[in-house]
């Protein structure tokens, strides 16, 4: 009776001792999984953080980088004005139009004795004149019939390299193209009947081309 007693409290208590054990087990496995759970959970953390806070600074050197190109322009653009003024010979139509004062202006030919008046104008210094080279805006005053000079540029526009329309200027009328006006040479360029010649006013680079329409075209006037 009294084995039986001592086997039946020994039975409880292994039963209470491997409970115990059961549990602990159970919650030690439990504290593991919860402590490895906020253990990613910190990682994970850090790291989206670590990327969000590498995002907005990438974000802010680009919104420092735009805004610094914009104050840039800002500053071209303010320092082309007040606009200076294009006077050519008054025998040869005294063609006259507005440019920015940034601009330096060539003269590389006269026109004198019934040859081509040819001027260059560039910011700051202008270039050696090249076919290499491009200029942000090229006069000319060709000693050739108005028509005669249209048709140089027909198989350009064929070939899909120009795309033609009308231009009116201060109420001259005359014939754009835009596009490959030469090999590697993507502008524009104004063509207009002067007299008995032809005006043509080109800019090298799209780059140019607001102020080729904002201020050269938009000022422009010459003789008939």
């Amino acid at each position: 009776m009294i084995f039986s007693n001592m086997k039946q409290t020994f039975t409880e208590q292994n039963g209470y001792v491997t409970g115990a054990v059961v549990t602990s087990i159970v919650f030690g496995l439990i504290a593991l999984v919860f402590g490895s759970v906020m253990i990613w959970a910190l990682v994970n953390y850090n790291d989206q953080k670590n990327n969000v806070d590498q995002k907005i600074l990438a974000a802010q050197e680009i919104a420092k980088s735009d805004q610094k190109a914009k104050d840039q322009d800002a500053f071209e653009e303010k320092e082309k004005n007040p606009l200076a003024e294009f006077v050519g010979p008054t025998d040869l139509g005294r063609v006259n139009f507005k440019y920015p004062k940034t601009w330096s202006v060539y003269v590389d030919s006269d026109g004198a004795s019934k040859g081509t008046y040819q001027a260059y104008l560039h910011p700051d210094k202008v270039p050696p004149v090249s076919a290499k080279n491009k200029f942000a805006l090229q006069v000319a005053i060709l000693n050739q019939p108005y028509d005669k000079v249209l048709e140089s540029y027909l198989g350009q526009v064929k070939q899909g390299k120009l795309r033609s329309s009308v231009i009116t200027a201060n109420g001259f009328n005359g014939q754009r193209f835009d596009g490959t006006l030469a090999e590697g040479v993507d502008g524009s360029l104004a063509v207009f009947k002067i007299r008995d010649k032809t005006l043509t006013l080109r800019t090298d680079s799209t780059a140019f081309k607001p102020d080729f329409d904002d201020k050269v075209i938009k000022t422009l006037s010459f003789d008939q």
